[in-house]
């Protein structure tokens, strides 16, 4: 094998692991663990890290393996390796258990709690978010679970335990998740429903899906300012959540009329502004 074609397969081989959500989850978790109470060692720290990579590089590649041939089917998913027959798919499976198989014993390293969220996060993930997709549209409530894991993960490697507050940063992940997967799926429900895929608009309406989303924008901004009154920030935070939560419904209901493809994609794009800024906020006002 040349140079040039083992680098290919790495790249191929990292693309499976999707990086960049790889890195919003390592950044979650990271910033989790500096928000809850006590310190953490380097060690500990370092093992988290790895071993959230460990679960998330497991969950993304053994997606990627189960849906190759749904994924030929869409526009934003043909490129993939796997569609593209770039990689073997029985390489993608074993890349997948490897990672998955190393993951338990490096998060046990950090603490049982931990790594029990993480195998829970890697069960629902692939064992029940992943074909739930083809069958109903509550696999975004499914999926949401292991999306804002990290979190959780965080918190539980700084105090060993499952605390309120740890449950409020965690929900903060969880109900963004909920407009943000919505929206994609307006705007894109043609794409979806030619792969087969279930979701809220093709199963209930455009009209439905509208009125979930503008629900859930709602809530996303009522969880963002739970975590105040908990303890976990104070009111630098609370001044800038206030502030993007209202532009959040400003720009959410002040389009929801409006024709159905723009303003979904407009409240995606502005979830993906939205959460990174509101997260950072929160970690720099925490440790404050």
């Amino acid at each position: 094998m040349t140079a040039h074609v083992l680098t290919a397969k790495t790249v191929d081989l990292i693309a499976l692991v999707k990086p960049r959500i790889m890195v919003m989850a390592l950044l979650t978790a990271a910033g989790a663990m500096s928000l809850a109470p006590g310190t953490v060692s380097a060690t500990t720290a370092l093992w988290l890290l790895a071993g959230t990579a460990l679960i998330v590089g497991a969950a993304n590649t053994l997606n990627m393996w189960l849906e190759r041939d749904i994924d030929c089917l869409m526009t934003r998913t043909k490129n993939r390796p796997l569609p593209q027959g770039r990689l073997d798919a029985r390489t993608a499976l074993v890349f997948g258990a490897i990672q998955g198989a190393l993951s338990l014993p490096v998060l046990m390293m950090v603490n049982v709690v931990t790594a029990a969220l993480g195998l829970l996060a890697l069960f629902l993930y692939v064992g029940v978010y992943t074909p739930m997709k083809q069958r109903s549209h509550w696999a975004v409530w499914v999926g949401g679970i292991p999306g804002a894991m990290p979190a959780l993960m965080g918190w539980t490697a700084a105090t060993g335990r499952i605390e309120l507050a740890g449950l409020a940063v965690f929900g903060v992940l969880f109900f963004w998740q909920v407009p943000h997967f919505h929206a994609i799926a307006l705007y894109r429900q043609r794409e979806y429903d030619a792969a087969g895929l279930k979701t809220l608009p093709g199963s209930h309406g455009i009209r439905r899906a509208k009125a979930e989303i503008a629900i859930y924008l709602v809530v996303q901004v009522a969880v963002s300012l739970a975590v105040v009154p908990l303890g976990v920030t104070g009111l630098p935070y609370l001044i800038v959540a206030s502030v993007l939560g209202a532009l959040v419904l400003v720009q959410g209901f002040g389009g929801l009329r409006s024709g159905s493809t723009k303003w979904a994609r407009n409240v995606f794009l502005a979830s993906i502004i939205y959460l990174p800024v509101l997260f950072s906020v929160m970690v720099l006002d925490g440790r404050a």
